[in-house]
This record gives C-alpha cells, structure tokens and sequence, in this order.
C-alpha cells in the first residue's frame, strides 16, 4: 500500500479537520417500514457511517424522489453517490446543492472534480476561485484548482496558487504536485528538481520514489534513478509499481509518465489527501476522495487497492473484494489485490480457503513475500506454527533477512517456533529482530516475558519490559509482562500496582485477570486474590485458565519455598524466580 499520506503535515490536518459526514456512532440500525423522506434519510445516513454505500445511495434516491427540496437530503445524497463511486450522479445532486447553499465546499469539489473530467479546465476554475484554506476540502479546492490552471496552460498562475497554499505548511506535499504539472508540462528539468526535493525530504514514501525515478528513467538518467530505488529497498521498503520501475531502469527502458495528463495528476492529489484522511480516521470523507480519483484515473489500481483497504477496516469485505477483484490481471498490483481477497476470506470467517488460495499464489508466484507473510500470520493464527514458520523463512529468504524492516519476520516466526515449542529457535529470531530494529516494544516485550516466565535472564528481561513500557506506556499486554515480572521476582507489591493497571487496559483478559489473582494472593490480600481468579474463570473462553484457577480458588496458591521472600526492592539477576 502507498505512503503517500505522509506528504501532509499532520498538524495541519488536524487544525483543518473540520467536515463531518457521519451519522452519529452507535445509533441503532434503522431500516424505514414506509419509503419516506426521513426514513430513507436516517437509513442512508446510518449507511453512509457504516460505509456501506451501496444502500446509502439507495436510500438517499428515495429520499431525494420524495422530498427535492431538503437541503440536508440534498447534501448527505451528493456525498452518498460520491462514496459509492457515481459522480456523474453526485455533481448532479451538488450542482443543486449549489444551488441553495452556495458556500458548500465539498459541493463545489465534486462539481469541478466532473468539469476537470471533460477537460473543462476553465469553468473548474470558476467553481473553485470560491474556495478558502481553512479547511482540508478548501486546500484540495486549491490544489485542483492549480491542476485546472496548468490543464489550460496557465502555469504560472498555477504555481502562485500553490505558493499561497504553501504558507499553510504544505510545501513538501506541494513540492511532489508542482514536479507532477511540470511532468504534465514536459517540463523535464522542472520536474527533475522539485521531484528531487520532494524525494530528498521524504526518500522513503513509496509514491515520491516510484515518480522521482520515472521522471528520471525518462530522461534518460537511468544510473540515477537505479539509486534512488536502491535507497528505498535498502531499507526494507518495497512496492510492485518500484519494482516495475527497477525492471525497467535496470534494462536502460523509459518507464513512462508518472502522470501523463492533467487529470492523473488530480487524481494523485485526491489519493494522497484521501489516504491522510482514512489514517486519521476519517472514513466517510476518504472515501468520497478516493472515489474522486479513481473517477479521475479509473487504471490507477494502486488507489483501488487504497479504496479497498479502507472498505475492509469498516468491515465491508464483500464491497472491498469486487474491487479487488476489478484489479486487472496484468497489473502490478493485481497479486497484492488477490492477497488482499484471501485476508478478507479469512476475516468473513473462511480461514480454509484463505489458506487454500494463499498456498496457490506462493505456487504461481514463489517470489511474493507480502504473500508469504499473510499466509504465514493466518497459519500462525490457525495453530499451524511448524508451516508459519516455514513460511516466514521464504519470505526472509526473499528479503535477505538483513533489512530494517525484516524485524518483523524474525519477530513472527519467533512467535510460531515458540508455540511450536521450539525456543532455541524462537529466542535466537526475536535477538535477531532487536539487532535489527533494538526499541521495537512488542520484540522487547515476547522476549522478556519468555524469560521471565522461564524463570531464567530476570534482570536483563526487566530491563526490556520496562523499556517496553516507555514505549508503549498504555499497552495492557506490556504493562502484565512488567506485573508479572515483579511477581517472579518476589517483588509483590510493585507487581500489583502494574497488574491493576493492566487489568484496567485489558479488563476481559482472563491471563491477566489471573496474574492479578496471584499477585493478589502473594500481597496477602487473599479475598481480592479469589475474587480476581473467579472474573479470570468468568471471562476465559478457551478453558486453559479456568481449569488453571480451579484449584487456586479452593486452596490458594502454594507456600512459597523458605528460600524466597518477598522484596520491595530490585533483586539481583540470579535471584530465585518466584512461580505460582
């Protein structure tokens, strides 16, 4: 998936948030008895919050049918349409929501995003000379109304619109836009330079990357585009369009255009704002910005695979697999789409097929990692841990094993080798994954509590837990490794103190319920210690604790040995570890 969202400050997004579309979270389903303007209205809204857009549009045809006149079954129509992908539609209803509110801003985006469409540069200026910068519609107003300026040759003015949008700290992100006009432009050293500068203060977005080297590769600068590229993996990065483009370089090929008309560059700027917007949780409206792009750039199937993902986060795998599924065979991005279908099989509850599917795609295609890596996680997620194992290795076998970002593949198959009880092997990955990335929380976390629960490195696995936790102060599972490191250790109290936080964190968590029991238990606070152990009982669906607490619940916890007493204070590295 691309980086593109981090071209936008986000502290700039966060002063300009300022549109709501959804209904309000939580409401109740309402599904309209009669076919009424307001019935359709509430259902469309609820649907339009869900993101399932299909029967928001529907719902809001009705309400629109029945009552013409309704401002706001006006607005919420046009934003419906626009999320489901019907522009045409929707610059209809905004045209008329002009009509009666002519200060709507996202009314006017969709009216000139259809005048930019048909080439109609100069009245997609006209509709957007209107727009502020105060808000994060009016900046893309702003930026499409450049786009719309440079469609009509007009390129300085273009660039002072630009400039004045810079002063709201936006330079980087319009740095990328002003290379794409001058690639537009056949403007090939403007395109060079400001490509250059955006790449120099972002190098690792995936998007900046692939442009700076097409741009490069086209003229000719094959050498210089093949480091750019060798930067960004070398870190650990990688993306299908990049490597197309490394193909290419490599056998002194042209790439082709980044953007080659007007339109694809709107379209990149709708991308990279819609994905800032889904990361910041704003569902509702990066949808209708996605939509706008692909309306723009329909063979933009990196924005698909955008779109798609952010229908998955609100559950609508069925919607998200059509459009993955729409992703053309020959694409570069068709095998991450068709990866991204066997997640959604496994989210709807078919984990099987999932395997099934994913198992002939590493077939069809040995060299896919992101393959390798899902189908690794949902074998690990199946209890299979001997074949995730094996499939994280090829996918290290593909990578190297030795980038940043193979942390991650260490750290995983760490977890299956563990399970799998295989801890020789699973200790040596999760050393392997902090020599590559040493503050990662999660890495310093498994392997610390694997010790402490062995009983065996309690000071250095103190150390990582605790910086564990500095990192990810209000992580339930990290705050339990730091409690239930002060219990092994004999240091009861401290053990309390940390497991009652992560009880509130993680309050349903039958393991961490049952740490708190024990700590309980040892502090001498023997009724709270049952009462902990039955909520642990209650709330464990597994079984594995519940038949834990049983016993504990009758007799309580053993005597501790004459050995070990508790302490208050740190203990040294060899001491004693304290078990339950």
């Amino acid at each position: 998936m691309t980086n593109t969202a981090r071209l936008l400050s986000r502290s700039v997004l966060a002063l300009l948030m300022s549109v709501s579309l959804g209904a309000a979270a939580g409401a109740a389903t309402f599904e309209p008895k009669e076919p009424s303007a307001t019935g359709a209205f509430l259902a469309g809204s609820e649907a339009l919050f869900d993101l399932r857009t299909s029967d928001a549009a529907r719902y809001f045809r009705n309400a629109l049918e029945a009552d013409w006149e309704n401002p706001q079954i006006i607005e919420r129509g046009f934003i419906a349409f626009a999320a489901n992908g019907d522009i045409k539609e929707s610059a209809e209803v905004a045209q008329r929501m002009l009509d009666v509110a002519p200060e709507n801003e996202l009314a006017r985006l969709i009216v000139a995003t259809a005048a930019l469409k048909d080439k109609r540069y100069a009245a997609a200026v006209t509709d957007l000379e209107s727009m502020t910068s105060e808000t994060i519609i009016g900046i893309t107003g702003g930026i499409m109304r450049a786009w719309a300026l440079a469609g009509e040759g007009r390129k300085d003015e273009a660039n002072a619109v630009l400039d004045e949008l810079g002063a709201a700290g936006l330079q980087n992100f319009l740095l990328f836009h002003r290379a794409l006009m001058d690639e537009v432009a056949g403007d090939t050293a403007g395109a060079i330079d400001n490509a250059k500068r955006a790449w120099e203060t972002d190098p690792f977005v995936a998007r900046i990357v692939e442009a700076y080297a097409r741009i490069l590769g086209n003229a000719g600068r094959f050498d210089e585009a093949a480091d750019v590229i060798a930067g960004f993996e070398k870190e650990g990065y990688t993306h299908p369009l990049v490597s197309e483009v490394k193909q290419a370089v490599t056998e002194k090929r042209r790439p082709g255009a980044f953007a080659d008309d007007v339109q694809t560059g709107a379209a990149e700027m709708f991308h990279g704002v819609g994905v800032a917007l889904a990361r910041d949780g704003r569902r509702d409206i990066a949808t209708v910005f996605l939509r706008l792009a692909l309306y723009l750039e329909p063979r933009a199937d990196v924005i698909a695979l955008v779109l798609g993902q952010v229908l998955d986060d609100a559950g609508e795998h069925d919607t998200a697999n059509a459009i993955y599924d729409g992703v053309p065979a020959a694409s570069p991005m068709k095998p991450t789409a068709v990866v991204r279908v066997a997640e959604n099989l496994d989210s709807m509850g078919d984990r099987a097929e999932a395997i099934r599917r994913l198992g002939n795609i590493v077939v069809a295609n040995p060299t896919d990692v992101d393959a390798f890596s899902v189908l690794g996680d949902l074998q690990r997620t199946d209890e299979k841990y001997a074949e995730a194992a094996g499939s994280y290795t090829k996918a290290l076998e593909l990578t190297g094993g030795n980038n940043p970002g193979d942390w991650r593949f260490y750290y995983v198959r760490g977890i299956a080798y563990e399970r799998n009880k295989e801890w020789p092997k699973a200790e040596a990955d999760f050393q392997k994954a902090l020599a590559l990335r040493p503050d990662q929380p999660q890495v310093l976390n498994y392997l610390g509590y694997s010790w402490v629960d062995q009983g065996i490195n309690l000071g250095p696995a103190l150390d990582m837990i605790e910086k564990a936790v500095a990192a990810s102060p209000d992580d339930g599972y990290i705050i339990d490794s730091l409690g239930w490191a002060f219990f092994r250790m004999g240091r009861f109290d401290e053990a309390v103190e940390a497991l009652e936080k992560a009880v509130q964190l993680r309050s349903n968590d039958p393991e961490i319920n049952d740490h708190l029991g024990d700590a309980y238990w040892r502090a001498g606070r023997t009724l709270e210690a049952k009462f902990q152990w039955t909520i642990a009982a209650a709330v464990d669906e597994g079984g594995a604790v519940k038949e834990r607490v049983v016993p504990k619940l009758a007799n309580g916890l053993e005597p501790l040995p004459a050995t070990v007493a508790p302490v208050q204070s740190p203990v040294a590295q060899n001491a004693t570890p304290v078990t339950r």
